[in-house]
């Protein structure tokens, strides 16, 4: 690990509570009462960058991403999945998977940008143990 990678956030703690994970990478709950089922994967090795991986760990990573969506789409209904990998503040490779509705509180924007309504308080409820089930049942079939 280097001296950077000690310092980092991601690799000193699981970054949220960890729904699956595999020896490349892991689904993290991101805990936002705004956005249920709001989830990061994980790379588990320090790296800042895609390109830092090898074409056939990307495509891991890509498919763990798509699988996260898939579940969240099926569990929750939102309206729209943003998926976005920033790293401006945390520069350990990681992808945002977050479930969007047209009524939440910053929809069209990112749920960084400005908040436009106070956002509605019906949302679906799901547990952890239900979203690391499916994530679970979708990402081991998908391992062998």
């Amino acid at each position: 690990m280097t001296q950077r990678a000690n310092h980092c956030e991601l690799c000193a703690t699981a970054g949220g509570d960890i729904l699956w994970e595999s020896p490349t990478c892991r689904v993290i709950r991101v805990d936002d009462p705004h956005y249920p089922g709001f989830c990061r994967v994980i790379w588990n090795a320090h790296v800042r960058e895609m390109t830092d991986l090898d074409p056939g760990q990307q495509q891991h990573l890509m498919s763990v991403v798509f699988a996260v969506e898939a579940v969240l789409r099926q569990l929750v209904s939102p309206d729209k999945i943003n998926l976005a990998s920033f790293g401006n503040m945390v520069p350990h490779l990681h992808w945002h998977v977050i479930p969007r509705w047209q009524d939440d509180r910053n929809f069209p924007e990112p749920i960084w940008g400005s908040v436009q309504r106070p956002g509605s308080e019906k949302r679906p409820a799901i547990s952890n143990s239900e979203l690391a089930a499916a994530l679970s049942l979708a990402l081991n079939s998908a391992e062998k």
